[in-house]
């Protein structure tokens, strides 16, 4: 994900300095060139030899070694780099970048930077919330720094409080957030659904699907680093929800039905890729039911069709959001997605088969099939990452295709 892209990471002399080595590594993985800067103090809790071992390039520390190829350092730096991290970033440094003091490397290179720069402060929680420090936060937001806010917890002291340096991962995800892809959704309102929906029979039990919601959190997720605003309404999954995103978490049909409906009209984009119960229990007992020997049997009403709901609202021009439903099929499958794109009046079905290796509920692969109006795309297994992307594509597509056929006409 982030081949060909430059990474710094700036390390300052804080005991979270022991998580930077796995976040070089985590980058390393994903193919990214690394370069690590230190303050002198640094050192104290970890080696420069450290980070060596892990990117391959030398860690620069001091401003006048000259036991480098020849050439302006920091400026040679600063020119390669697509993103900064510094992490952790203690008050110290904090002041002297909101300061615009540069007397070593880190500080230096940091300032002859004009790519994106993320500041992840890690320090005593007083020491945090300090104004001094919240100035000279404030100060760095306002030069265009994005500040990653730290956790709470215990911190190096004993104390409990904000001021601890996030996860790795969660330090990793800001990064792919800016560099990851390329902005294609920015300005985009994203609207997607996700995991089965529940409905219930008594307190006990109640019907459902085997959806796992991982198709719809990719399509969330994706959206995101393509730069778009993401709402995520999700029923039933057991997955960690994507970060950036908006969640909003429901469990019945109607539930879901009530919260995509609100939001329809202010979205750009909507894709709906929650499996949705068709049907729910016509009244739900108060208390369980008790098991009989004789045969049992459950009246179901069908619940409300969100998605008929929103072609029937754009139909009207109440809502202007380009609709994406999933179809999921055991036969027909292009036969019955193309009835429902246009009994529906969406604007593309991705649809997959139940039966198809690699496709059903619950994996990591998806094998989908984009219908549209006039198109039909057949697309290899991949990941539902890939897959996403390829929805995000064929999406992005289709808008520019009618809003093209307006300026012609």
């Amino acid at each position: 994900m982030l081949q060909g892209k430059t990474v710094l990471l700036a390390v300052t002399g804080g005991i979270a300095a022991y998580k930077m080595p796995n976040v070089a590594r985590m980058l390393k993985k994903m193919r990214c060139q690394v370069h690590v800067l230190m303050t002198e103090n640094a050192t104290n809790f970890i080696t420069a030899t450290t980070f060596e071992t892990l990117t391959g390039n030398k860690c620069l520390i001091d401003t006048f070694d000259r036991n480098f190829e020849f050439s302006v350092e920091h400026v040679a730096l600063a020119k390669q780099a697509d993103l900064v991290l510094v992490a952790p970033a203690t008050a110290n440094i904090i002041g002297k970048i909101a300061g615009g003091l540069a007397d070593d490397m880190l500080s230096t290179t940091v300032m002859a930077c004009t790519c994106k720069t993320l500041i992840a402060p890690a320090m005593n929680h007083n020491m945090y919330h300090n104004p001094i420090v919240q100035d000279n936060l404030q100060k760095l937001e306002n030069f265009n720094y994005s500040i990653i806010l730290p956790d709470k917890g215990m911190l190096a002291n004993g104390d409990i409080g904000d001021g601890k340096l996030p996860s790795e991962e969660v330090l990793v995800e800001h990064i792919l957030r800016e560099l990851a892809c390329e902005k294609d959704l920015q300005g985009q309102k994203v609207l997607v659904t996700a995991g089965a929906t529940r409905e219930a029979i008594d307190p006990v039990r109640y019907i459902t699907n085997h959806s796992t919601g991982k198709m719809g959190y990719a399509l969330a997720r994706q959206a995101m680093l393509r730069g778009a605003e993401v709402t995520l309404v999700s029923g039933a999954a057991a997955i960690q929800p994507p970060m950036f995103v908006e969640m909003v978490n429901v469990v019945t049909a109607e539930e879901m039905y009530q919260a995509v409906t609100a939001r329809a009209a202010s979205a750009d984009i909507i894709i709906k890729a929650a499996a949705v119960a068709d049907y729910r229990p016509a009244e739900a007992a108060e208390d369980k039911i008790k098991k009989a020997g004789a045969a049992a049997s459950i009246a179901l009403e069908p619940t409300r069709d969100i998605l008929a709901e929103l072609g029937r609202r754009k139909e009207k021009r109440e809502i202007h959001a380009f609709l994406c439903g999933f179809s999921m099929e055991t036969r027909d499958l292009v036969d019955n997605s193309r009835r429902k794109l246009q009994k529906k009046h969406l604007d593309l079905v991705a649809a997959n088969n139940l039966k198809v290796e690699g496709a059903g509920f619950g994996t990591d692969t998806n094998v989908l099939t984009l219908i549209t109006d006039t198109q039909t795309i057949s697309l290899d297994k991949m990941s539902k990452e890939e897959a996403a992307d390829k929805v995000l594509d064929a999406i992005l597509e289709n808008i520019r295709r009618k809003s093209d056929g307006k300026n012609i006409s």
